[in-house]
């Protein structure tokens, strides 16, 4: 049986599933929002967004919007994308597993400060 490209699920690709958790986004924005939501941790570059963009589109974790609300200063309409039911799952699955991941760190005392 081939591996599946996104198992286990990689980091980007982690990232770019929560940011489209709470909303509709275009690429920029989705690079911004991963920017945002990891404190700087991360950024994505191009060509690592619209790569996993498309594994992710390949996989039906996120689907293209054929309505494109935003014009961008080219005058061509910016392609949003939105989360599916089976990337709202995969994100949760993979969610409860950093949690379950983070249990055991805490109880070994590994983490310390604000993170406990």
């Amino acid at each position: 049986m081939p591996k599946r490209k996104l198992d286990p699920l990689p980091s980007a690709a982690f990232h770019i599933l929560l940011a489209l958790a709470g909303e509709d986004l275009h690429g920029y924005a989705i690079m911004r929002q991963v920017e945002q939501q990891t404190g700087g941790r991360m950024r994505l570059g191009p060509g690592t967004l619209y790569g996993s963009l498309k594994t992710l589109l390949e996989a039906g974790l996120i689907q293209e919007l054929e309505d494109r609300p935003e014009v961008d200063e080219s005058g061509e309409r910016r392609r949003y994308y939105r989360l599916t039911s089976v990337g709202l799952k995969t994100l949760r699955s993979e969610a409860e597993a950093l949690a379950d991941t983070l249990r055991v760190a805490r109880a070994r005392r590994v983490l310390r400060g604000s993170h406990v």
